[in-house]
């Protein structure tokens, strides 16, 4: 039997199939099956999927469209590993991954466990500039899996494994999607189980490939810190708030400039002193000028559609009782 089981939802990207089992073959640590489940996709990969057959210990299942969560629990279903690791389609994975994984595994007693996300070289600079304002501290996006991070670790299913027995205990996801994932993570830690940041243990995350899919997504994960607040109250922190803080303070700040002109000067220099210091930080960081640039952009959007999506789906709750 396999030590690790690495489990992957698909939805319509073959392509990104292609790229993540590649990177797959070339881990240095063999002890491994894949599960490639499709989720009702229109845009099968089962012809990648063979080519790779004699590349890797594989298996491949196809079934109605449920979501990811619940796809990914049909995977945990099928797995032989001791290890259930998931990751998302659009990741490609470092070929020391596992090396890393079961060196950390070797000497600490977790029960799960998850990894930071990186850009890879490939990527274009809008991808970078993504990557940058998922991950950076001045969005909030630290706390995904940086060294640094508030409280007790929640893995997220870009990049995320779990012991045999966390799955037999829990019975996995009970989400479909829309923050299924966080629910999961803080369902492990109440039912008492360990985790860890596995610093070593990252994945390049590809993530979207252009700034209108990357606002629909992070309009998505505004919605989703809602849906998570409805199982779990005291999950909603402080911290959730800062993007709807963003996108009104930005809005009151363009309103004011027809009242209150002093006023609006203030709010809009504290927002171009904010701006500046991400544009020398990504600059800094991805040692790029362009992506720099256009990391500012990105880290508005990230925080704008969050915060439109965390705001529109408070009023749906708050309208429903």
């Amino acid at each position: 039997m396999p030590k690790y089981s690495i489990i992957v939802p698909v939805f319509n990207r073959p392509d990104e199939i292609d790229e993540l089992l590649e990177s797959l073959v070339h881990q240095t640590h063999k002890d491994f099956e894949v599960l490639i489940v499709e989720d009702g996709s229109t845009k099968k990969c089962d012809d990648i999927i063979l080519e790779y057959s004699s590349k890797l210990d594989i298996s491949y299942f196809y079934k109605e469209n449920s979501g990811q969560g619940f796809s990914r629990n049909y995977g945990f279903e099928r797995a032989k590993g001791e290890w259930f690791i998931v990751f998302d389609s659009d990741c490609i994975i470092p070929s020391n991954y596992l090396e890393e994984v079961e060196k950390y595994l070797g000497i600490h007693d977790v029960d799960a466990f998850g990894g930071p996300d990186r850009a890879h070289e490939s990527f274009s600079n809008i991808q970078k500039a993504i990557s940058y304002s998922m991950t950076s501290l001045f969005t909030t996006g630290g706390i995904r899996g940086g060294k640094k991070h508030v409280g007790v670790f929640h893995p997220r299913s870009f990049n995320m494994g779990i012991h045999r027995r966390v799955f037999e205990k829990t019975k996995g996801y009970i989400l479909p999607k829309k923050g299924e994932d966080i629910e999961f993570s803080i369902r492990i830690i109440r039912n008492g189980f360990k985790t860890a940041l596995i610093e070593n243990a990252f994945v390049y995350h590809k993530r979207r490939t252009n700034f209108k899919q990357f606002y629909k997504q992070l309009h998505f994960f505004g919605t989703a810190r809602i849906n998570i607040f409805r199982f779990f109250k005291s999950e909603l922190k402080l911290v959730h708030f800062f993007p709807s803080i963003f996108f009104i303070g930005m809005i009151a700040g363009l309103i004011s400039f027809l009242i209150l002109p002093s006023i609006a000067r203030i709010i809009l220099s504290l927002y171009l002193v904010y701006l500046v210091a991400i544009l020398i930080d990504a600059t800094f960081k991805t040692r790029s000028l362009i992506v720099g640039l256009l990391s500012v952009f990105a880290s508005a959007i990230q925080l704008t559609a969050y915060g439109i999506g965390f705001i529109k789906e408070s009023l749906i709750y708050l309208r429903k009782g």
